[in-house]
C-alpha cells in the first residue's frame, strides 16, 4: 500500500512521463496505490487499482508550500486509516519532501540531484550552473534533509546512485532505469528519412546547448549537404537560434512541439545525437533507440549500459567535437551499420528498459523482503 507524492503529474516533462508509464504498466496483482498530485494542467487519467488525489497547485513557490501541507495532512490520514504503509516521493521539486510525516517509511525516487544539475559531480565543470552559491547551498540543505528521512532510494542510473552516496546516504540505493514504451515507439519504414541528424530535448546549458551548436558547425563544414533537426525549447533558445541563423537551409529548429509529433521526427531521422552534459536518464535517447536510431553521445556515466559503444551507438569523449563529428558521419556513410546498431538498440530497450518489467522492479523495493 503505497502513496506516490509528486505535485507535477501532468505534462511532458521527465517525471510526469515516468509516472504515467509506471502506472500504465502495473502488474494485475499490484498493491493499492494512491497518487497525490496537483491539479495544474489536469487531464483525466485512470489506472486500475490507483486512486488519484488532487490538491490545488498554483504556479509559484507559495502555492507549492500550501500544496505540501495538504499532501501531508492526507498522508497522515491515509496512514492512520491503514491504507498506506509507504510513501514514495519523486523529486525534484524538493519542497514537498520537507513536509513529509517522519513516522511513515519513505522510499525516495531521486530523478536528479542538484549536485549533478549544477555540474559539480564531475571534476571538470562542463557548464556554468544557473544557480548561485546561496541558492545551491539552500537546495543542498533541503536534499540532505530529505535524504535523512528516506529508508531507501531509487535512482535511474549508476551516476545517480553515486550522486546520492556523495550526500552521505547510508541506506539502500537501488538503480532502476526509466523505460520507453516499445509499443508506442515503433519505427515505420515507409516514412522517408529526410533528416540526417536529430537533436531533441531541452535547449539549456546543462543539456549541452552550446556544444550542440559547435557540433552542428563542424558537421556542416565536413558535409555541407547534411540535414539537421533540433526539436525542443529552453532558456538558451535565443542564443542557439542566433548562432545557427547562418545555417538556416541546413538546420531546422522546430521549437516546442506536441509529444504526439515526436514519432514523426524519429521516423524521419537517421542518427540521434546529443551533447548533453547532464541527465537523470535521457528519455529522448531511450525513445530514439526504441525507434531504431543509433545514438552518438558524450561518454558520461549516465549513458553507460544504454549507449553501448560500437553496438547501440557511439561514445565520444566530452568536448571531443572532431571525434563526435567523425562518429556521426561514419554512421551516415554506412547505412547498414547504422541499421544494425538501431536494431541492437531496440532489442536492448525491449529487454532491459521494458516498463512491464521495470514496474515490477519498482514495486519490489517496497517488499518487506527487500528490507
Amino acid at each position: 500500500m503505497i502513496a506516490i507524492v509528486n505535485p507535477q503529474f501532468y505534462g511532458v516533462h521527465g517525471i510526469a512521463r515516468y509516472l504515467d508509464s509506471f502506472l500504465s504498466n502495473l502488474p494485475i496483482d499490484h498493491p493499492p496505490i494512491y497518487l497525490i498530485t496537483g491539479d495544474e494542467h489536469r487531464v483525466e487519467r485512470h489506472y486500475p487499482g490507483v486512486e488519484i488525489i488532487h490538491f490545488p497547485l498554483s504556479a509559484n513557490r507559495f502555492g507549492l508550500f500550501l500544496w505540501s501541507l495538504s499532501a501531508r495532512k492526507k498522508l497522515i490520514s491515509l496512514h492512520n486509516e491503514g491504507k498506506i504503509q509507504w510513501i514514495n516521493l519523486h523529486f525534484p521539486p524538493l519542497i514537498p519532501g520537507l513536509f513529509l510525516p517522519r513516522h511513515i517509511p519513505l522510499v525516495l525516487t531521486a530523478h536528479t540531484t542538484y549536485l549533478g544539475m549544477s555540474g559539480r559531480f564531475y571534476e571538470t565543470r562542463h557548464f556554468v550552473s544557473q544557480w548561485g552559491g546561496l541558492s545551491l547551498a539552500i537546495k543542498s540543505w533541503m536534499e540532505h534533509r530529505i535524504f535523512s528521512l528516506a529508508s531507501k532510494v531509487i535512482t535511474l542510473t549508476e551516476q545517480g546512485r553515486q550522486e546520492v552516496l556523495a550526500y552521505g546516504f547510508k541506506n539502500s540505493v537501488t538503480v532502476i532505469p526509466n523505460g520507453a514504451d516499445a509499443k508506442l515507439f515503433t519505427p515505420d519504414d515507409a516514412i522517408e528519412k529526410d533528416i540526417d541528424v536529430l537533436f531533441c530535448g531541452r535547449i539549456e546549458l546543462r543539456k549541452g546547448s552550446r556544444p550542440m551548436v559547435e557540433l552542428c558547425r563542424q558537421l556542416i563544414a565536413k558535409k555541407p549537404d547534411i540535414h539537421i533537426a533540433i526539436v525542443g525549447y529552453g532558456d538558451d533558445d535565443a542564443w542557439v537560434k542566433a548562432a545557427l541563423e547562418p545555417y538556416g537551409r541546413t538546420v531546422l529548429m522546430s521549437g516546442k512541439v506536441p509529444f504526439s509529433e515526436m514519432l514523426g521526427y524519429y521516423n524521419r531521422s537517421r542518427v540521434y545525437a546529443s551533447t548533453s552534459y547532464y541527465e537523470g536518464l535521457p528519455g529522448t535517447c531511450l525513445e530514439a533507440m526504441a525507434m531504431q536510431l543509433p545514438a552518438v553521445v558524450w561518454d558520461f556515466l549516465f549513458y553507460r549500459g544504454l549507449v553501448v559503444d560500437g553496438r547501440t551507438g557511439s561514445l565520444a569523449a566530452p568536448n571531443d567535437f572532431a571525434g563526435m563529428t567523425d562518429k556521426v558521419l561514419a554512421l551516415l556513410s554506412n547505412p547498414r551499420l547504422a541499421a544494425e546498431m538501431g536494431r541492437e538498440g531496440r532489442a536492448l530497450l525491449e529487454s532491459n528498459y521494458n516498463w512491464t518489467n521495470l514496474s515490477r522492479d519498482v514495486l519490489a523495493v517496497f517488499s518487506p523482503r527487500q528490507d
